[in-house]
């Protein structure tokens, strides 16, 4: 994505209005960026797509816009000095119909409409299709979402409800606040007729699932596994790093589900059939808000320690758990590690088209698989554990794992790792020396 995200200013927080009508209904909206320049400010740039733009103000006061490609040019009235705090206020009718695609494991991106309402697939440059904003995953600010509803429709929203105001003719306004940071990639809102099932994690952690009216009960076997797989990646990565998790049933044919924060959404489909495959999925969501969601990657050349990590657990969730074994799994991408860095780019080598392709998941999760085997169960425990300890809250890079894994394991790793991450070929499994790479074909 390499116009993703701006400089020149820190977003402090977003306060997001949306006055919802009915799928795939355009609607009014608004966005309220309190932020700090961090250089003198003669104009700046809000990452925004499609949607019809009304107005924009700095201070109150109205700027000059103009529109460039996925960008928003705003010239303020008056300069704003380094170091002070300013406030955007964007006006515009949203498009709930607008998405994007993609030939990988995200395809469909942006709105995704339910029968009743919408959820939000945001991943990994959507969400300037929603609101305006600093579009990059290493930007984190608190949101407050303010959702207006038809009486009989629910919102959701990343984060805790603060509370519910009805009003004189029957529409219903939500407001939830995120709690904690998050990137706009993993903004989720959805709209829709919910039921919420409420339950307690590890520690009394809140756990909140929204459900589609009619699927509570089928998919109620699955998303009651939820303390128990919080447990295990406890175990593993130490504590939960939110406040408050759930899952978000989507009713639609999304192909994916998506780690949004503190929320992840999940198609339906995946909750109704084989238990092992929906484990899979509910595992690398959860994950995820480990390695990817409190780590955040710094550049999307970095996505491979997300999606690498949610990847290795599920796998090794899955072995315990009547799965395909770990060892298994990963000779299986051992032998097609050669054609996907052929096709697909090394795992720390993407390009913007090989971004979610499968050698960011299974191709990635091989690279600490290799490490696992290098210096053993143990230290790699250690390696991981302190890893999700060290950025938690932050963004982190390839450069800082490896430095981080060579200082845990007492030995420099680099040698080792930067022919896995980087180089043409994939180089021999420590410990198995019997596994082959299967030829490379154009």
């Amino acid at each position: 994505m390499p116009l993703a995200g701006n400089g020149g200013y820190t977003v402090r927080r977003y306060t997001l209005d949306f006055d919802w009508r009915a799928p795939r209904t355009p609607f009014e909206a608004g966005a309220t960026i309190s932020a700090t320049a961090t250089q003198a400010l003669s104009r700046f740039d809000l990452d925004f797509a499609g949607n019809v733009l009304h107005h924009v103000t700095v201070d109150g006061t109205p700027a000059i816009v103009r529109r460039d490609g996925d960008e928003l040019v705003v010239t303020p009235a008056k300069p704003i000095p380094r170091g002070r705090t300013f406030a955007v206020r964007v006006t515009y009718t949203a498009d709930p119909t607008q998405r994007r695609h993609r030939d990988d494991a995200i395809q469909d991106y942006g709105w995704v409409p339910t029968p009743d309402g919408t959820v939000v697939c945001a991943q990994p440059d959507g969400a300037r299709m929603i609101f305006p904003g600093n579009d990059h995953p290493s930007l984190r600010a608190p949101v407050t979402f303010r959702i207006t509803t038809p009486a009989g429709l629910s919102a959701v929203a990343n984060g805790r409800l603060v509370g519910t105001v009805r009003r004189p003719d029957g529409r219903v306004r939500w407001t939830y606040d995120s709690e904690q940071p998050i990137a706009a990639q993993l903004v989720q809102l959805a709209i829709g007729k919910f039921t919420f099932a409420d339950s307690r994690g590890p520690h009394g952690l809140p756990v909140r699932d929204a459900v589609p009216d009619g699927l509570a009960e089928d998919t109620e076997e699955y998303r009651a596994l939820t303390p128990q797989h919080l447990s295990w990646l406890e175990q593993r990565l130490g504590p939960y790093p939110f406040r408050r998790y759930g899952v978000l049933v989507g009713d639609t044919d999304l192909p994916v589900a998506l780690e949004t924060q503190s929320l992840s959404v999940v198609p339906r489909d995946d909750l109704l059939g084989d238990r092992v495959d929906a484990e899979r999925n509910l595992v690398h969501e959860l994950a995820h808000h480990w390695t990817g969601d409190s780590v955040a990657v710094r550049r999307w050349s970095d996505l491979w320690l997300s999606e690498g990590h949610a990847r290795f657990y599920e796998r090794l969730y899955s072995d315990e758990h009547g799965g395909v074994s770990l060892e298994s799994a990963m000779r299986a991408a051992y032998e097609q590690h050669d054609q996907w860095r052929h096709d697909d780019g090394a795992p720390a080598e993407p390009t913007e088209a090989t971004l979610f392709k499968v050698m960011r998941y299974d191709g990635s999760a091989l690279v600490l698989y290799a490490l696992r085997e290098k210096v053993g169960e143990e230290v790699f425990g250690r390696i991981e554990r302190a890893w999700v300890t060290t950025f938690r809250g932050r963004a982190a890079g390839t450069r800082d794992f490896v430095a981080l894994a060579s200082r845990v394991a007492g030995e420099d790793l680099e040698p080792f790792l930067t022919p896995w991450l980087y180089g043409a070929h994939t180089p021999p499994m420590p410990g198995h020396p019997d596994w082959q790479v299967d030829p490379v074909e154009d």
